[in-house]
């Protein structure tokens, strides 16, 4: 094999092919398996008797321990390889699913969220690592399309979680067939993992080891980055609906639109965008995803009716898509002999900004107004343009000269 997993000047080595396809169908199955958590929180409410007051605690320990478990990953990547994690981590996720939807008593849910927060933060940082160092083998940007799979899981979540409400379909009987279909193809995919090359041509296990000092002032712009992103994603997760209707005068059917929208726009986006930064570099991209965002915030903040908010949130599904993909490539790059550990920091933030998001808006809009709250995200969001230049390739290119010139790339 010769450089970069290349067999061939502009043939991809197929094990790496089968590798890209091996992890896109975990970021699909880890969409399914969130989207089936979320979208069912009434029915949790309802089986497990959790208060509103209660409800709280409850959502804040997923993501809490999802951190947890992303520093933990940290730690074991040192010794063993990212998709020993992956392998196990992704079945974990979707057995303490399993075991929400099993349970009837509050200490089960809390050891099952317990567990599926651990498990999460572990998947999330593993498969991050793996898309990572992937795109460091192709050489060019792939890190979009990951997370395309993803948001296309997530809508296929949403989607049997409807079908679940429907049908009136108890949590574990919704759940089941969804486990016992994704379980084995995912223990059956990991056959295929494969882990890019380092820079100098080492295998990416010896990287991890070999240099490449992790500095936290470096990485800390892509953290604040991550952070304002989700804060930006959970402010239209948590109050899309509400604003539409408490706010714009939507009508209750209409106010379900919006999430779906931007979870279409969001997979329509992530899986032309690697196309885009392989044409216009990774700096143009984010830059014009911010711009895009942030005026998505400003036309929901200002909109006069229903029809034009969900324009505002067209446009956001379409800007924030990018930005998260292009961050986890933009720490692989800037630390390229220490890339998981930079991926497992980085993915911190991803939790933290889920955190501060939602109650952050909740409590503007109460004491304000939600129509200024929605200004707070689009400001944090065009922060991002003080730190685009964090996403900046360094001057020497991956692989072995099959790129274009012009080509920007990170990762």
């Amino acid at each position: 094999m010769t450089d970069a997993g290349m067999t061939r000047p502009g043939a991809v080595d197929p094990r790496l092919r089968h590798g890209r396809a091996s992890l896109a169908l975990r970021f699909g199955v880890q969409g399914v398996a969130f989207a089936l958590l979320v979208t069912r929180i009434p029915a949790l409410q309802d089986q497990y008797g959790i208060s509103d007051g209660l409800l709280p605690a409850f959502l804040a320990a997923v993501p809490i321990l999802a951190g947890a478990g992303s520093v933990l990953t940290e730690k074991v990547v040192a010794r063993v390889r990212p998709g020993v994690v992956l392998r196990w981590a992704q079945p974990l996720v979707l057995l303490s699913l399993l075991g929400v939807g099993a349970g009837r008593q509050l200490w089960h849910i809390a050891v099952a969220l317990g567990v599926f927060g651990l498990a999460v933060g572990a998947l999330d940082a593993s498969m991050n690592m793996m898309g990572v160092s992937l795109q460091r083998a192709y050489g060019r940007s792939i890190m979009l399309g990951f997370h395309a799979a993803y948001s296309l899981g997530g809508i296929a979540g949403a989607s049997l979680a409807w079908v679940g409400a429907r049908w009136d379909l108890s949590l574990f009987v919704s759940y089941l067939p969804v486990v016992a279909l994704l379980l084995p193809a995912a223990l059956l995919g990991s056959r295929w993992y494969t882990e890019g090359r380092s820079p100098d041509g080492g295998d990416a296990d010896t990287s991890r080891v070999a240099g490449g000092a992790l500095s936290f002032t470096l990485l800390l712009p892509l953290c604040l980055v991550m952070c304002f992103a989700y804060i930006g994603d959970s402010t239209v997760s948590n109050w899309s609906a509400k604003y539409l209707q408490d706010v714009l005068g939507s009508s209750e059917q209409m106010s379900t639109l919006p999430y779906n929208v931007y979870m279409v726009t969001t997979l329509l986006g992530r899986a032309v965008g690697d196309l885009g930064v392989r044409r216009f570099g990774a700096v143009a991209v984010v830059r014009g995803g911010s711009l895009l965002a942030a005026g998505g915030f400003a036309v929901v903040a200002g909109a006069p009716g229903a029809w034009v908010g969900m324009l505002g949130f067209t446009m956001l599904g379409l800007g924030l898509c990018v930005i998260v993909p292009q961050t986890f490539a933009a720490a692989g790059r800037l630390f390229p002999g220490n890339s998981d550990a930079a991926v497992a920091r980085l993915n911190i933030f991803n939790y933290v900004g889920f955190l501060v998001g939602s109650p952050l808006v909740g409590v503007l809009g109460d004491a304000w107004s939600y129509r200024g709250a929605m200004l707070v995200p689009m400001v944090l969001v065009l922060v991002t343009l003080v730190y685009a230049r964090s996403f900046a390739p360094e001057p020497a290119r991956y692989g072995g000269g099959h790129e274009r010139p012009h080509t920007a790339d990170v990762g």
